[in-house]
């Protein structure tokens, strides 16, 4: 995981889980936690980025 995609992750989720994961379920589902609230969405952008897959 680099510099920039922490930095993304931190300011937006749903744009660091874009950048590193792409368009798909990841994604979407991390949009919807994040509109439910900023700490959701952020703690599953760094669980997507950091898992191996």
């Amino acid at each position: 995981m680099g510099f920039w995609r922490v930095i993304l992750t931190i300011i937006m989720p749903p744009l660091g889980v874009l950048i590193g994961k792409g368009l798909g379920w990841a994604f979407i589902i991390n949009i919807i936690l994040t509109l439910c609230g900023y700490l959701p969405g952020l703690i599953h952008g760094f669980w997507v980025q950091t898992r191996n897959a």
